[in-house]
């Protein structure tokens, strides 16, 4: 197994790796909308929180030789189920591979974010 980290998106709110490699396969831990320069939450809309995690998961993807095409399937947790719609809209300008999904409703998440993404992709390393 590789851990991967990189600087380019939050570090471990917890004992966990922002991502493994293990068997050609990378597993991203949830990523939710914490800014890594600031190390805050900054976004309070859906959409804003969404973009937020989106190019958190684009960081680990990256570091971990992949990218969202080679995505076979995400885990997707949101606060509120009505942010849905909105949260499709920005989803799905980056996985355009269309992967496997799971998309359910949570009390809450951590820092009292509205969004929380985890991702299994294909990797070169």
């Amino acid at each position: 197994m590789i851990k991967i980290h990189t600087e380019k998106a939050p570090a471990a709110v917890g004992p966990y790796s922002q991502a493994i490699i293990s068997n050609g396969m990378v597993f991203t831990s949830g990523q939710i909308a914490i800014n890594p320069i600031t190390n805050t939450v900054e976004a309070t809309t859906i959409e804003g929180q969404t973009e937020q995690v989106m190019q958190n998961l684009k960081a680990v993807l990256e570091t971990a030789g992949s990218s969202f095409e080679r995505a076979v399937k995400t885990t997707c947790f949101l606060a509120d189920m009505n942010d849905f719609a909105a949260f499709n809209e920005i989803y799905g300008k980056y996985f355009t591979g269309l992967p496997a999904r799971s998309c359910v409703a949570v009390k809450t998440l951590p820092k009292n974010v509205l969004v929380e993404v985890e991702v299994i992709a294909e990797t070169s390393l």
